[in-house]
């Protein structure tokens, strides 16, 4: 199983869709407070659709909670200030795929202690902004899952 965190998210509809992603490929979600939102949010369960109910996320107080619960998995952290892309890292089952806000990313202080682990998503061209997070949790998992998988 992979796992995939959101540290801090801030929008229902793209935590919803992650959801959505998550039960279609048996990956567990883990979501870090605080939320940008109310789990109950309308919008929420329409991006999540009747897999909410399926998903049963596990909730944080904050990423020092998210690490004492978690120990032993190997985490990639998503960002496009890292230097490898996420093709050129071997997935192992249990990885963990981190992913911070929509509109800041992850914090410099979690980037700075984890600098081996950093990965980013090509994009081409002259980009101002970063892929969407529901976008970018799918791209990062199904790397995971094709070399794991054989796809």
């Amino acid at each position: 199983m992979f796992h995939i965190i959101l540290h801090q998210p801030e929008i229902p509809q793209n935590t919803g869709s992650i959801g959505r992603l998550c039960v279609n490929n048996g990956v567990k979600l883990h979501l870090i407070h605080p939320l940008g939102f109310d789990t109950s949010d309308y919008y929420l369960r329409r991006a999540g659709l009747d897999y909410w109910e399926k998903l049963d996320p596990t909730h944080y107080a904050d990423w020092n909670d998210f690490l004492a619960r978690n120990p032993a998995k190997r985490l990639w952290f998503f960002t496009t200030k890292g230097a490898r892309r996420h093709t050129q890292v071997p997935w192992a089952y249990g990885d963990g795929l981190v992913f911070g806000q929509e509109t800041v990313g992850l914090p410099e202080d979690l980037l700075a202690a984890h600098k081996d682990s950093l990965l980013r998503i090509p994009m081409l061209g002259d980009h101002h902004r970063s892929l969407n997070l529901a976008q970018a949790a799918a791209i990062g998992l199904y790397e995971a899952l094709r070399q794991t998988e054989g796809w």
